[in-house]
């Protein structure tokens, strides 16, 4: 290969396709000798692009962290891929501006063979509404308030925050995206208890840079626990409904996500569910196809009086 900056983009996208590769392998490679390849590890240095270098029979060279941001070398498949999945990341809160830009800089350099696939999958593919549980509009997280809370979790370091003008520090372990929204599953260092928190409420402090020993969740499940704990208590409002029914039978017609449901007697339970809005409540209580009787909040009850009027009407 004897075009130089075609070669040092090559030799580029081999180091970032493994972590390690000896002088010989990348000489093979290129089709250069091992002295070419010294030398133009020496010239992506002196690019400002970190090449570690290690001796021994492990040894070779490792593209580190740091530095200018490498090209993005994309195989035909891998760059069509990331096109379509930075279209559908334009439909997620939060990251929807960010998306669009890092699209707009792919389809720029996007070859010009590729630009029929990207289009005809993106012309063939329609999204459906994703919002469709509530006639709340979604909230909007700062990106980078999931950056904070992602290095957190990567770095493995307490998360101190205000979580509605409240000071809070916790071990975070998981960030969550359903339903549109964004959320931190922690544990209280000082009691030990887990909870969740919306990420559209959080506004990260200074970091800590203060390590802690992980405690995983009791059952392993991060995910099935915060959406138990989003229905009991992660919404912007709340229902208890005494349900004549078993718990049985009550779980069997839900999803873990819309309630928590305790056994009152052997016929009788409570749904502890939620929703961004009564009226959103309103109208999944009747789907649960089951007799109750709300037992808060009373604004609940001149809703559901409207909705049977209107179904009567019907």
């Amino acid at each position: 290969m004897a075009d130089t900056p075609a070669r040092l983009l090559a030799l580029l996208s081999l180091l970032q396709s493994r972590p390690v590769w000896s002088g010989t392998e990348l000489a093979e490679r290129l089709g250069v000798t091992t002295r070419t390849v010294r030398a133009d590890i020496e010239r992506l240095r002196g690019l400002d692009y970190p090449v570690h270098a290690t001796r021994g029979a492990t040894g070779g060279y490792r593209l580190g962290a740091g530095g200018k941001l490498p090209p993005l070398l994309l195989d035909d498949e891998e760059a069509v891929a990331v096109a379509i999945g930075l279209r559908a990341g334009r439909g997620i809160a939060g990251i929807e501006a960010a998306s669009g830009r890092a699209l707009a800089k792919l389809e720029q350099v996007l070859p010009p063979r590729l630009r029929p696939a990207v289009e005809a999958v993106t012309s063939a593919v329609d999204h459906a509404p994703e919002n469709t549980a509530t006639d709340a509009p979604d909230p909007e997280v700062d990106p980078e308030v999931l950056r904070a809370v992602a290095t957190a979790i990567h770095a493995v370091e307490h998360f101190r925050f205000d979580y509605d003008d409240t000071p809070r520090l916790v071990e975070p372990y998981r960030l969550l995206a359903w339903q549109r929204r964004w959320y931190l599953v922690a544990r209280d260092p000082a009691t030990g208890e887990w909870d969740v928190y919306r990420a559209d409420r959080v506004s990260p402090r200074m970091r800590t840079h203060r390590r802690f020993a992980p405690t995983p969740i009791a059952d392993g499940d991060y995910t099935a626990f915060a959406m138990r704990r989003v229905a009991s208590s992660g919404w912007n409002v709340h229902a208890r409904l005494r349900v004549d029914a078993p718990a049985e039978a009550v779980l069997a017609r839900i999803n873990p996500a819309v309630g928590v449901v305790e056994a009152v007697d052997a016929t009788t339970s409570v749904l502890v569910t939620g929703a961004d809005s009564l009226e959103t409540v309103a109208v999944f209580a009747g789907l649960l196809g089951l007799d109750f009787t709300v037992e808060s909040p009373a604004g609940l009850r001149p809703l559901l009086r409207t909705l049977a009027e209107r179904y009567a009407r019907a």
